[in-house]
């Protein structure tokens, strides 16, 4: 595999690989991968910059396809990020 695309929706990913060669691999990550957690308030100061940094979790049910993707991604050459342009496709 030399290219990676990942999507949000399986649909998605099924009907994008009907339309690309055997060097893709499209994949979806179903959704919320990673978010703030719920616990804390999840994000930190900088004390050098003063930026806000976001401390993420991932999801409990999101572990399996965390870790395919990270297996995917090492072994692809390029890596598409194609997700939707809302709050589940930022995270």
């Amino acid at each position: 595999m030399k290219n990676l695309i990942i999507v949000e929706s399986p649909a998605k990913a099924r009907t994008i690989t009907n339309f690309l060669s055997k060097d893709y691999k499209v994949i979806a990550s179903k959704g919320h991968i990673r978010d703030l957690p719920k616990s804390t308030f999840g994000i930190t100061v900088d004390d050098e910059t003063g930026d806000l940094v976001p401390k993420y979790s991932i999801p409990r049910d999101a572990n399996p396809t965390v870790k395919e993707l990270k297996k995917l991604a090492k072994e692809a050459e390029t890596v598409f990020i194609a997700t939707d342009e809302d709050r589940e496709g930022e995270a």
